[in-house]
């Protein structure tokens, strides 16, 4: 088994690290075939009563998938990517429906695929260098990894707003949105780590709770999010960017800029598929989701997204629409079809 995730048990806690800190923990397909085999052992084991999830080092939990081999391998087409792609989306799958407690040490930062390790799970640990985002549509993408199901479910406008922008959420936001469930400090993680090992575990929520009271603190105080927030709630991409622009205040302008700097291709496919997904079970949403990837690997924007972000990193994309107004309708509706072979789930 790969050591770029580590498995332990201690007492009834089984204990996944994620160990690969120099990238940012970020996910290869091996990653998740080793979880998808040990949690689905762990489920199966009386003696573990909860899994601890964490990321090696002190900057990430996890900033998200291996984009660089997506790009490498759609470019080649030698189906990497949408092995990867099958594998993750099946551990999201089996995360979300997950029978024990699944706790997510959510400290520094945590995107992309971090987020479909974390949010699916019930127990959602803020620390204090939290860092959320789904940053896709600046790659030329979307909110994948379950993002299509999670987001809309924080309120339309949120998820819009978090969505077609990549806004990030820091520890005090995470927590007043609902994407973490619990704040403990950063210091205390370990210490609360090994209280869970030396915890009865039973395999219920209530006994993770009890650990947690010992733990738990009220978070930083959110600021409010203003008035403009409600402009995402417009019916359609090209009027969220108006009514920000009406608006004029500072926070709207940013979230213009932010807007208008996106891969307008994505950002339309963003709205639609976080629309599509807030009436989806999640299974549905996730089969959409493959459908979409697999569809984003024949355009331009993925592969101009990824060079200009992570392989030139001129930070200067030049997208295939000249703006949100010109992406033709018809390039947006040919990523919803479904992929040719379904989505297996790991029943």
């Amino acid at each position: 088994m790969t050591d770029q995730v580590l498995f332990e048990v201690f007492g009834n806690l089984g204990r996944i690290t994620l160990n690969r800190p120099k990238a940012l923990n970020a996910l290869t397909t091996e990653m998740c075939t080793a979880m998808i085999k040990v949690l689905q052992a762990w489920e199966n084991d009386d003696r573990i009563g909860a899994v601890l999830v964490e990321g090696a080092g002190d900057r990430a939990f996890c900033a998200g998938g291996d984009i660089i081999m997506l790009h490498d391998s759609g470019k080649a087409k030698d189906g990497r990517a949408e092995d990867f792609w099958r594998t993750e989306y099946a551990l999201n799958e089996l995360i979300h429906r997950y029978k024990k407690p699944y706790i997510a040490l959510m400290d520094g930062i945590v995107m992309g695929g971090g987020v479909g390790l974390s949010v699916h799970g019930r127990i959602r640990i803020a620390g204090d260098t939290t860092l959320f985002a789904m940053p896709e549509t600046g790659i030329g993408f979307f909110p994948d990894v379950g993002g299509t199901y999670f987001l809309p479910r924080l309120g339309t406008a949120i998820g819009q707003w978090l969505g077609l922008t990549g806004a990030r959420l820091k520890t005090a936001q995470a927590c007043a949105l609902g994407v973490a469930t619990t704040y403990i400090p950063s210091e205390a993680h370990e210490a609360f780590a090994v209280a869970l090992g030396r915890a009865e575990l039973d395999g219920s929520d209530a006994a993770v709770m009890d650990v947690i009271k010992a733990f738990v603190k009220t978070p930083p105080q959110a600021e409010t999010l203003p008035d403009a927030l409600q402009a995402f709630e417009q019916p359609n991409p090209m009027d969220i960017l108006k009514a920000l622009e009406v608006d004029a205040g500072e926070w709207a302008t940013k979230q213009a800029s932010l807007l208008k700097s996106k891969s307008p291709l994505a950002v339309h496919i963003t709205f639609e598929a976080l629309k599509r997904g807030a009436e989806m079970n999640f299974r549905e949403a996730m089969t959409q989701e493959l459908g979409l990837s697999l569809a984003f690997l024949t355009t331009q924007d993925f592969f101009e997204g990824v060079r200009a972000a992570v392989i030139d990193k001129d930070r200067n994309p030049k997208w295939s629409s000249g703006g949100l107004a010109l992406v033709n309708v018809f390039e947006m509706e040919r990523h919803f079809v479904p992929p040719s072979s379904p989505l297996q789930f790991l029943d």
